[in-house]
């Protein structure tokens, strides 16, 4: 099982949804960083299950303990390592997934690839494992912020049908966060809502799509041709549970437009070289080129619902399963921060590494 990720910043993340902790272990981050646990906090705070009716009702912390690696409020260098206590555990809810397979989720893949599986909560494959990489992702970011003044923003940008209308240049934070959705566009976001408590009602569950905006990257970053920009991103927000698509600038719709319509005419200006438009979201040929990051991520269906559902066991017998325990009805509510924290994670890698290369005469 691969659970490390990352070249220089590298990142182990460990635990399962209902075992005594989860967390990450950094390596490679920089000495020197400014950093406190209310920083950390701010992130997980965000992703943290039970905030509102729209998200599963298992209520934890998420409180960050740093174990090592940041004294008197800096990184000394030395690997850190982030603990987060599980708290509300139910594992007795789960008694039915024992034998029967969900439809759709990964307990069948781990019986077959491994014969045995965690089914409390998923154990491994749960997107509470998630938490420990948005801890970590956290350091990442504050990285680029102190180095780079980058800026990484996610937010819903559709559930199900319901489309948003969003100004990129315009975009902020706490537009994003004052959707309980976290849509900035108050129509959709409301809608939004509305559909989710009413699959929720139905004991069904919604998908939706996160789009990514990163600002300020640092140019040049993204290792050709195996390592390019937008394929250590795909590879990253892929990892994330649930995810079924990475869509990367003009994404599918630039398949519609001829070459002559989707060129980014390109500009000399304030001693920096500029492009009119963005069809190519800020990476040429792997590389980033100073201008926004544009990406879209897409979130299926929670795979666990209460409907009675078709299925078999172990033994391959049909049978019925009305899944049982507390699940997300839309996981794409809780996942914007996930995305930003993958993508820091990715970005301060990259910096990292283009650091260790560049020349120097």
């Amino acid at each position: 099982m691969s659970s490390i990720f990352g070249n220089i910043f590298k990142i182990s993340s460990w635990g399962e949804s209902h075992g005594p902790a989860i967390g990450a272990i950094i390596d490679g981050c920089p000495a020197g960083l400014v950093i406190d646990d209310n920083y950390i906090q701010h992130d997980l705070n965000r992703r943290r299950p039970g905030q509102s009716k729209l998200t599963t009702a298992r209520t934890e912390e998420d409180q960050v303990e740093i174990l090592s690696g940041i004294f008197q409020g800096k990184t000394t260098g030395t690997p850190i390592s982030l603990l987060i206590r599980n708290k509300d555990q139910r594992s007795h809810d789960y008694g039915d997934m024992i034998e029967w397979y969900r439809p759709s989720h990964a307990d069948l893949s781990y019986d077959l690839k491994y014969g045995f599986r965690d089914y409390r909560g998923g154990g491994r494959s749960s997107a509470r494992e998630t938490a420990g990489r948005v801890a970590a992702g956290s350091i990442a970011r504050k990285l680029l912020q102190d180095a780079c003044q980058t800026e990484i923003l996610a937010f819903v940008s559709s559930i199900h049908h319901i489309e948003s209308s969003v100004n990129l240049k315009a975009l902020n934070l706490e537009q994003i966060e004052s959707s309980k959705v976290r849509c900035p566009d108050p129509t959709a976001s409301a809608k939004m809502a509305d559909a989710i408590l009413a699959a929720k009602k139905g004991q069904d569950s919604l998908g939706g799509v996160v789009t990514l905006l990163i600002r300020n990257c640092p140019v040049g970053i993204g290792e050709p041709v195996f390592d390019r920009l937008e394929a250590r991103l795909a590879q990253a927000m892929l990892s994330i549970p649930a995810t079924k698509g990475f869509e990367f600038g003009s994404g599918f719709a630039g398949t519609m437009l001829k070459g002559s319509e989707h060129n980014d005419e390109i500009f000399y200006e304030d001693s920096r070289f500029r492009t009119r438009t963005n069809r190519s979201g800020g990476v040429l040929g792997g590389i980033s080129n100073g201008e926004d990051i544009v990406a879209r991520i897409a979130f299926k269906p929670t795979a666990t619902i209460s409907q009675a559902q078709k299925t078999v066991n172990k033994k391959g017998e049909s049978g019925i399963l009305k899944a049982k325990g507390r699940h997300d009805p839309c996981v794409v509510t809780r996942a914007p921060v996930i995305v930003e924290t993958l993508a820091a994670l990715v970005i301060a890698d990259l910096f990292l590494e283009q650091r260790s290369k560049s020349q120097l005469f």
